[in-house]
């Protein structure tokens, strides 16, 4: 079995490995801004409690994004952060579908059913195979996937670059436990294996580096990746979701 975190503790292992470009903690809350490239880098993080009353801290969370020229957004785990839940909507801002975070312990993986490439940085392919939400990356992508400590860059090639690689995910080791983020299979090469393989790769990776488990966060919608992760004896940690707050005004132009 994985090894049993508490919630903020583990969302606050996650924020190591997905930072924003810019940083700054509101006393227990981390504030992220990436170029609004990913609502983690760009939402603050709300596990723990803030320097002042909750209905304070939601006015200076706006006003921080606001000089930004984004849109406020909260990242509210549960269980844990129902006060602040609470204080965010009586503030207007509005609730997003439910997020999973999944783990399991790295026993028992198998080895990749195909090869699969890691490299420490991605190459210009690799950045058109991870489709975020199904669309190509902003030119800030970049800057948010390298800023964390090490990470690795698994694909599985079909075709060589500049073809886009069938399949992609980033890992990143963080106090003994593996984070998966941008898992992306090209829809012409799904249902063979390939996430499968990009997983076991970066298991074997993670394990020789002392990993133990294995953390990844998955919309609740998503039924596919469940029921893969599922397979993989990842069970359910804890669910977060996204607060947004108003949308920042634009001056007239």
């Amino acid at each position: 079995m994985a090894e049993v975190r508490d919630v903020f503790e583990l969302e606050r292992l996650a924020a190591r490995t997905w930072r924003g470009l810019e940083q700054e903690r509101l006393g227990g809350w981390l504030l992220r801004a990436g170029g609004g490239f990913t609502g983690r880098a760009n939402s603050v993080l709300v596990a723990g409690n803030p320097p002042t009353e909750l209905a304070a801290a939601v006015t200076a969370v706006a006003g921080w994004y606001a000089a930004r020229g984004l849109r406020p957004r909260a990242q509210v785990p549960l269980p844990g952060a129902e006060a602040a839940d609470e204080a965010l909507a009586a503030a207007g801002w509005t609730r997003d579908d439910d997020n999973l975070v999944l783990t399991a312990s790295l026993d028992g993986w198998g080895e990749p059913s195909v090869p699969v490439e890691l490299a420490p940085e991605p190459d210009e392919a690799w950045l058109r195979g991870y489709r975020y939400r199904g669309t190509p990356l902003p030119p800030v992508a970049l800057q948010v996937l390298v800023a964390a400590d090490e990470p690795v860059f698994a694909a599985v090639r079909t075709a060589p670059a500049p073809a886009p690689p069938a399949a992609v995910a980033r890992g990143v080791v963080t106090d003994g436990w593996l984070v998966v983020t941008a898992v992306t299979v090209d829809e012409g090469a799904r249902r063979q294996g390939l996430a499968t393989a990009v997983m076991a790769a970066l298991g074997a990776w993670a394990r020789g580096r002392g990993g133990h488990s294995c953390l990844l966060q998955v919309a609740g919608t998503n039924a596919g990746a469940l029921a893969l992760y599922e397979r993989l004896g990842f069970t359910e940690h804890h669910r977060y979701h996204y607060r947004l707050g108003p949308e920042p005004e634009r001056s007239p132009g």
